[in-house]
Parts: C-alpha cells; structure tokens; sequence
C-alpha cells in the first residue's frame, strides 16, 4: 500500500440540543475528519477530541500540528505504511493518543477497503447489531430531565447515563429512580468532577442499583479510585485514567475499576481498544463502548468495535438523530434498541458529499505524494 495524499477538514455541525458536563456545554460538533488516499483505496476518520482542551490534554488545533509535522512525517518514510507498521513508527511521539487514533483509523478504513473486508470482520466481531445507551448531560431542573428521559426511552434506548457533578448527582438519580423504577438500566458518569473527600456522599449512590459510575475522581489517579472501590457497592468504571491496555491491566489488578469503558480514540486507536478488550475479557470485567458525540465517520467504526463478545454492556452508540438533526453520512436509525454493524468493507461508510461540503469550514492537504500517480 502506498500513501498518495492525506487531507483534513474541519467540520461544524450544530448538536440538536446542548450537551452540559461537568467540565462544560458543547453547543455544536467541532472537530475535523482526516482523508487519506492511497494507490489502493481512500479511508477517513474523525478526530474525537474539541476544539478546547477541556475533556483530556488534546484539542483540535494541537492535533493537527501533531499529525502534520510529528505523525505523517514518520508514516511517510516508511517503505509499507500498513497499519500495523503505524504504531512503531508513532511510538517516538510521546502521548497524543487521540491524534494517533485519527491517523490510524484512516489508513485501517484504506486498508481494509482494498481488502474488501468490514472493519468488524477484522476485529471479531460476533453480533450483527449492538444495544444502544443514551448519555443525558446535567439539565437545569428535575422535570427537564425527566421529560428528556422519558423521550429516550420511548424512541427504545436501553440504558441511560447520566452526567453528574457535585450539587447534581443523588437528587438526579432518585428522581430518575422513582419516575422509572430499579429495572431501568441506570449509570452516571462524572467526568473526575470528585475528590476522595467526597466518598461519603457518593455512597448514598449505592441505594439506586446502578450498573456503575463512571470516572468519579481526578483522571490517572488509580490509587484513590481504588480506595473508593472498597467503600463503594457500586462498580466504578474507568475513562479517561486509562490510556492503553496497561493502565487497564493495572487498573484491573488494584481493583481501581470493575467495569471498563473503551473509547478507541482515547487509547490510539482500534488496535489497542482491541487489546483492552481481550485483557479485561480474559479477566471477568465487563466493557462497553463509549461516545464522544461523534458524527457517522466516528460512529460507524465504534459500533464494530461493540460488536465484539466482551462487550456486554450497552455503550453510548446512539442514533444520530441524538446529536444531529442532520449527519454527515448516512443517518445510523435505532431499531427495537438496537443499531446495526456496518458490513462494507473498511468502517462501511463514507460521507454524503453535499452534506460534507456544507458543514466544512477549512480544508487542508497535509500530504501529497511526489511521484506521478
């Protein structure tokens, strides 16, 4: 395979609603896909991270310097850029994890493409759909939330998330509970909004039956998540503590977490999201996929990823509609809770190009090759 030309664009597509964490509200998806054409195929990805360094340490201007003057320059001076020749040749570039799993996943979707074969094929994938979860951002009332819920669950999601902080977390959680009841499949995700000062409070959590929380203390921290573990009946889930399959071994074996959420950009890709998941299969823990309000170009590969067997909790794989009144590819619909594996050959999709056209705001080569095609 060889490379012939790599392109970014910048994209902004307006969300439905505002999306509220603890660490902010996003009003519209503000990232960029990557393109890259080889004399086999072309493959594209999308950066997951935004355009503030507010969730992790990447953000999307630092990404694009990163892949420009640091990443491609090793993986065009490779004699066969394939995709498993990327992480050696990446390896020297300390971290930028989400900014290697955007250059990783355009060469695999190329690769596979001439291949033929799905992403989910090359994986391992043993389901042809996945159950769907919903994340629900802090709202400014109790009603609202309910309300938001109760759409949820009537469009047929069949676990929901909640995002809490510190003022907006017990009171949630048993209005959600009394509304719904104790069989709804029911987490929260704190995005390290706590300390272990807080242990205590987050004990009174423990009386809802939630399948876990999510992130509670500051990320990297695996000491103090461990120590919250042995205080806490619910099952705490590690995020963004874990970056690649050995933090994951380490987390596992300190009892730091008892459920794992693997977001494949966040550990460098699909490759490693896959070693995680063999690690903590092979050891018990259950995993799930989760989100970071992706377009199609990012949804589409995530869901062969959570078509793998140790994925045996719903993720955070919504429809688009969730996030977008319109996406850049082919809207993914949710049918009986479920959305369907892609089954073309690489991620299975592409963007729709009068779509792509009006939600870019910059386009960029990055790289063309110097011989004659």
């Amino acid at each position: 395979m060889r490379l012939e030309h790599v392109e970014l664009l910048h994209v902004t597509l307006p969300l439905v609603t505002p999306f509220r964490t603890s660490f902010g509200t996003m009003t519209s998806k503000d990232t960029f896909l990557l393109h890259v054409v080889t004399d086999e195929a072309e493959g594209w990805s999308e950066f997951a991270a935004d355009p503030e360094p507010l969730y992790c340490s990447e953000f999307v201007a630092g990404a694009e310097i990163v892949i420009r003057d640091a990443l491609l320059p090793r993986i065009t001076a490779l004699p066969e850029p394939t995709t498993a020749a990327l992480a050696p040749a990446m390896a020297a570039v300390k971290g930028h994890e989400l900014a290697k799993a955007a250059v990783e996943t355009a060469m695999l979707d190329a690769e596979l493409r001439g291949y033929g074969m799905p992403l989910a094929t090359f994986l391992g994938a043993v389901r042809d759909r996945v159950p769907a979860g919903v994340s629900v951002g802090i709202k400014d009332s109790l009603p609202q939330l309910i309300d938001d819920i109760e759409r949820y669950l009537e469009e047929g999601y069949l676990r929901i998330k909640l995002k809490i902080e510190p003022g907006w977390d017990v009171e949630p959680v048993r209005a959600v509970r009394t509304r719904f009841g104790d069989a709804l499949p029911l987490q929260v995700d704190a995005n390290t909004a706590y300390t272990l000062a807080d242990a205590a409070h987050l004990r009174k959590l423990d009386d809802f039956g939630l399948l876990l929380i999510e992130e509670p203390l500051a990320e990297n921290n695996l000491h103090a998540h461990a120590r919250l573990q042995r205080r806490l009946t619910t099952p705490v889930c590690l995020d963004e503590s874990l970056h690649n399959a050995a933090d994951a071994a380490s987390a596992i074996a300190m009892d730091a977490c008892r459920v794992v959420n693997i977001k494949p950009a966040r550990v460098g890709g699909y490759l490693e999201a896959r070693r995680m998941h063999d690690l903590a299969t092979a050891h018990g823990v259950p995993v799930w996929c989760g989100g970071m309000l992706e377009t199609g170009i990012g949804r589409a590969p995530n869901l062969a990823l959570a078509a793998l067997p140790g994925f045996t909790l719903p993720g955070d794989t919504s429809a688009s509609r969730r996030y977008f009144a319109e996406d850049i590819t082919e809207p993914f619909v949710l049918a009986d809770g479920h959305l369907p594996v892609p089954t073309g050959p690489g991620i299975g999709i592409t963007p729709l190009p009068d779509v792509l056209a009006r939600f870019t705001t910059a386009r960029y080569a990055l790289y063309a090759a110097s011989h004659p095609r």
